[in-house]
C-alpha cells in the first residue's frame, strides 16, 4: 500500500494489542481527524484472524453512515484478502436478499434429493470473517436472517461512538451485547431457544470468569475498541459498552483536537453580502479542492443551486446532504475524489470521518455551533500530516463567541482573512441576476413537489374507493 512508517495512534494501538498489551484491555482512543484511527483497529484485528482456521464472523465495524461504512470497508478490503481473510459489508446500499448472499454461505443441495428445511438451516454458514456495518442493517440482519450469528464475535469497533452512543438506532448497542454474552448468538427473536449452532458443531462457549480480572464476566471476552475525534469521557455514558478495564488512549489532555498543519481563519461578513464573500473566497482559491458546510440539507441544497447561478465562477460545484440518494451521493463523492468537482457544498453528513485526499480548504459557510461540529469539519483538511486551512464566515456579532469556542480546542492563532471590497462590488449585478434564478428555481421546485404530493394523494384516494 506504499505504507512505510505508521502515524502514532497506530503505533500506541499496535502496542495495546499485538505488542506487549496482548488485547488485556479494551481501548477508548481519542485522537484527531485525519491521523489514521481507521488503519490503527484494522491492522491488528487482521493479524489476529489471519491464522484461523475455519470462517465464521468474528469481527464486527459499526459506523453511523453508509459512506463513512463504505470507506471503512475499503481499507479493511486493502488488507484482509492477504492473509485468506473476507470482508463482507451491511449498510442498505443494496438489497437485504443482495445482501444476505454475499453474507451467508448455502450448503450445495443436489437434485432429486428431498431436503428437511430445519437440516438445512443448520448448513448455514458466514463468508465473511469481517462485517462492516451500520446499525439499521445490522439490526435488520439480527432479526430476521437465517444463518446470522454473532456467537463466535471476538472484536467489536465502535467507530465514532459520541453519535453512535447519542442516537440509539434501535437499541442495536444491546442487542450485539446480549448475543456475544452467550453461547448461542443471535439468529433471530427466537433464536436463544434453538439449542443446535448453526454451524453445525462449531460453537463459541464463554464461561464466567473467576480470576485474571474476569469475575463475573464472560470469557473468551468480547474484545472492544471505540474512536472518536472527539471522544467523550463521561463515565455514564460509555458504561453502556461494558468495557472490560478500559484504557483511555489521546493525543493530549483535551478532549478536542485540531489537526496540527492545520490553519485557521475567520472572515468577517455582511449578512446580506454573505454568498458574495463566499464567492470572492472560491475565486482566490483558484479551484482548489474545498468543502462548504452549511448547517442544514436546506441551505446546502439552495446554497449550491444559487452558487452555480454565477456563471463567471468557472468551478464545478456539487451539493452532498443526506437530502439525496445514496447512488447520487456515491457518484459525487466519487467524481470530488477524482477531481471532476473542485467545490463540494455539503450539509454535516459530510464532517465525519469521511477522507478524501487532496481537500486543501474547508468553508464554514454557517459557523459551528459546537466546538465538536467545527473538530469533525475542520478534519476534512490538513489530514494525515498534510497542511490545509479552514475559513469561517462571520457577522461581527458572531466572533467573540467564535473565538471563546475555538479557546476549547487550545487554538488562539484565527487570523482575519479579507477579500478585496471591489472584489464584492464587481459580483453585485451577477448576485442579483442569480437571485432571480434561484427564486425561480425554488418555485419550479416548490409546484414538483405539489403535483407529485397531489398525485400521490389521489392514488391513494382512488385505491381506497376501488376496495
Amino acid at each position: 500500500m506504499g505504507i512505510t512508517s505508521l502515524f502514532p495512534v497506530q503505533v500506541a494501538v499496535w502496542q495495546e494489542t499485538m505488542g506487549p498489551g496482548s488485547f488485556e484491555r479494551d481501548l477508548c482512543i481519542n485522537s484527531p481527524t485525519g491521523s489514521g484511527k481507521t488503519l490503527a483497529y484494522a491492522l491488528p484485528i487482521v493479524q489476529m484472524l489471519s491464522t484461523r482456521t475455519i470462517q465464521c464472523l468474528r469481527a464486527l465495524v459499526v459506523l453511523p453512515t453508509r459512506d463513512l461504512a463504505l470507506q471503512v470497508k475499503e481499507v479493511f478490503a486493502a488488507i484482509a484478502p492477504a492473509v485468506g481473510l473476507s470482508v463482507g459489508l451491511a449498510v442498505g446500499q443494496s438489497s437485504i436478499a443482495d445482501e444476505i448472499s454475499e453474507l451467508i454461505k448455502r450448503p450445495k443441495l443436489e437434485a432429486g434429493i428431498c431436503y428437511d428445511p430445519d437440516d438445512i438451516s443448520l448448513d448455514l454458514q458466514s463468508s465473511v470473517d469481517i462485517l462492516v456495518a451500520t446499525p439499521g442493517r445490522l439490526m435488520d440482519h439480527i432479526n430476521s436472517t437465517r444463518g446470522f450469528t454473532l456467537e463466535h464475535l471476538c472484536y467489536l469497533v465502535v467507530d465514532e461512538t459520541d453519535r453512535l452512543l447519542r442516537e440509539s438506532y434501535q437499541s442495536w448497542l444491546p442487542t450485539v451485547l446480549q448475543f456475544t454474552r452467550f453461547g448461542v448468538g443471535g439468529l433471530f427473536p427466537h433464536a436463544r431457544n434453538f439449542l443446535p449452532s448453526m454451524f453445525g458443531s462449531l460453537k463459541t462457549i464463554r464461561r464466567l470468569g473467576v480470576e485474571r480480572g474476569f469475575k463475573d464476566k464472560f470469557y473468551p471476552r468480547l474484545v472492544k475498541m471505540v474512536l472518536s475525534a472527539t471522544l467523550t469521557r463521561d463515565p455514564s455514558k460509555l458504561a453502556q459498552l461494558d468495557l472490560h478495564h478500559p484504557l483511555f488512549l489521546t493525543t493530549g489532555q483535551r478532549r478536542y483536537r485540531l489537526p496540527e498543519q492545520l490553519e485557521s481563519f475567520k472572515l468577517i461578513c455582511e449578512s446580506k453580502l454573505k454568498p458574495l464573500y463566499l464567492v470572492a473566497l472560491l475565486q482566490t482559491l483558484q479551484g482548489e479542492k474545498c468543502i462548504v458546510f452549511t448547517s442544514s440539507v436546506e441551505s446546502t441544497h439552495r446554497l449550491c443551486t444559487l452558487l452555480n447561478f454565477f456563471d463567471d465562477l468557472r468551478i464545478k460545484i456539487k451539493e452532498y446532504s443526506g437530502l439525496q440518494q445514496q447512488s447520487i451521493r456515491s457518484k459525487t463523492l466519487k467524481a470530488f475524489r477524482k477531481g471532476g468537482i473542485q467545490t463540494l457544498v455539503s450539509s454535516d453528513a459530510m464532517t465525519r470521518g469521511m477522507d478524501v485526499e487532496g481537500v486543501r480548504h474547508v468553508i464554514n459557510y454557517d459557523v459551528p455551533a459546537y466546538i465538536k461540529t467545527y473538530v469533525h469539519r475542520a478534519g476534512r483538511t490538513a489530514r494525515a500530516g498534510q497542511s490545509g486551512r479552514c475559513f469561517t464566515l462571520l457577522r461581527k456579532d458572531q466572533v467573540k463567541r467564535f473565538k471563546k469556542m475555538l479557546q476549547k480546542a487550545d487554538n488562539n492563532s484565527c487570523s482575519v482573512y479579507s477579500v478585496p471590497s471591489d472584489a464584492i462590488e464587481s459580483l453585485q449585478s451577477t448576485y442579483t441576476s442569480a437571485l432571480e434564478k434561484l427564486k425561480e428555481s425554488v418555485e419550479a421546485e416548490t409546484n414538483r413537489k405539489r403535483k407529485t404530493k397531489f398525485k400521490s394523494s389521489s392514488l391513494v384516494k382512488g385505491q381506497k374507493l376501488n376496495n
